[in-house]
Parts: structure tokens; sequence; C-alpha cells
């Protein structure tokens, strides 16, 4: 089994934390309902204008799991255009 992670840090269009918490549980929920990943927020909790966001996902096969968060950056890109994706960084755990 291997286990890939996937961090992604954004700047939202957000100057308060109840308006970051909404896009992030927005970003969240349907990433775990599109790609079935797991999910998280995982840092800079307390700052409105900023998140990093974390998805895993687990897989007997490497390419399959690395190529899923690679779709999952493109979906968010896609997706959410009023979100800039500053960071993206994909690793085997």
């Amino acid at each position: 089994m291997h286990v890939y992670s996937a961090l992604f840090k954004l700047h939202l269009p957000s100057t308060s934390l109840k308006g970051k918490r909404g896009i992030v549980k927005s970003v969240l929920a349907r990433a775990r309902n599109n790609f079935n990943v797991a999910t998280a927020e995982v840092d800079l909790q307390d700052i409105p204008g900023t998140a990093v966001l974390a998805f895993v996902t687990v897989s007997e096969n490497k390419i399959y799991a690395r190529s899923l968060l690679e779709r999952l950056e493109e979906w968010l890109v896609e997706e959410r255009p009023d979100l800039e994706l500053v960071a993206v960084e994909i690793e085997e755990r």
C-alpha cells in the first residue's frame, strides 16, 4: 500500500475567519465527495486570507495515487478561480 499526501497553500478572498471557514469547509467537503480523499485544514487556521489544506489517499498503485492528487489540484484551479493556489507539495509517505 502507498500513502500519498498533498499540501495546498491557498490565498482566499476572505477578510474574516467566518468567511474563511465557509470557503474551506466547501472545498474540503467537495474534495472528499469527488475524489474520496481524507482532508483537513492543517495550518494557519487563525489567518483569514490564507489556508493550508491537506489531502491524503491510499492505493496499491503509486501512479494512480499521485495522479489522483494531481487531478484534485487541477480540479481546484478550474472549479474555484477565486482562490489563488500559492504552493503545492505532493509526496509519498
